[in-house]
């Protein structure tokens, strides 16, 4: 009688036994088309990767078809000094005379808004300035002194309304050094309103609404919007 302990040899071609402990006949082979990370695009019909070609990693998403790439959002108020630097007396003065002082070209919103309110605030320094030489030549006659000292103070004022209408015009030209000086302009403008308020009661030029309107301006130009346009500009200058 057979032992029921005793297994009989296998036969050639006979498949083994299932069994769940049985271990794989060789080792595993892995496969010909391994899958993808989640969140993977396929690269366009046609893309060769070139020497140095790196894999995406692991949940890269390409960017939709006919992006560009933008500049860094700035945080709130930036201040940078400027890059650029005229070279002579002609980079100073406005590209094609006063011709284009009323030609807005493609900038943002807040520069156009602050480039308004240095032109206009300059052709109202102008006025004023004339106005402010009638009043300080009658002045002299009343008072010498203090009829000289405003009538300095109306010709710097004239010089600063002047030189404010240029620096704007070169500031919407795209001009970091026209920003960088009309920021400069503001804490001289205070200074000379400060003077005028107390020596002459405001009659010699500019005054403390004139300053605050221009500060408003000198923010427009550092915000982020202004200072992205500013950087996309740097090459093209």
């Amino acid at each position: 009688m057979s032992n029921p302990s005793d297994v009989p040899p296998q036969q050639p071609g006979a498949q083994p036994p299932a069994s769940g402990n049985v271990p794989p006949a060789g080792p595993q082979q892995p496969p010909a088309n391994p899958p993808f990370p989640p969140g993977y695009q396929a690269p366009p019909p046609g893309y060769q990767g070139g020497p140095g070609y790196q894999a995406p990693p692991p949940g890269y998403q390409a960017p939709p078809p006919g992006y560009q790439g933008q500049p860094a959002p700035a945080g709130g108020f930036r201040f940078e000094l400027p890059t650029d630097r005229p070279r002579n007396f002609g980079d100073a003065l406005p590209a094609g005379g006063l011709s284009g002082m009323f030609k807005v070209a493609a900038m943002p919103t807040e520069l156009k808004v602050s480039y308004w309110i240095w032109l206009i605030g300059g052709l109202l320094g102008l006025l004023g300035g004339i106005i402010g030489l009638f009043g300080s030549f009658v002045l002299i006659a009343f008072a010498p002194a203090i009829g000289l000292l405003v009538l300095l103070l109306v010709i710097v004022a004239l010089m600063l309304a002047t030189a404010q209408i240029i620096l704007a015009m070169k500031m919407k030209e795209g001009r970091e050094w026209a920003r960088f000086a009309l920021t400069v302009l503001v804490g001289i403008s205070l200074v000379l309103a400060l003077i005028s308020s107390g020596i002459a009661d405001g009659r010699a030029g500019g005054n403390l609404p004139g300053f605050l309107i221009s500060l408003v301006a000198t923010v427009l130009m550092w915000l982020p919007n202004a200072q992205a346009w500013f950087v996309a500009n740097r090459g093209r200058i």
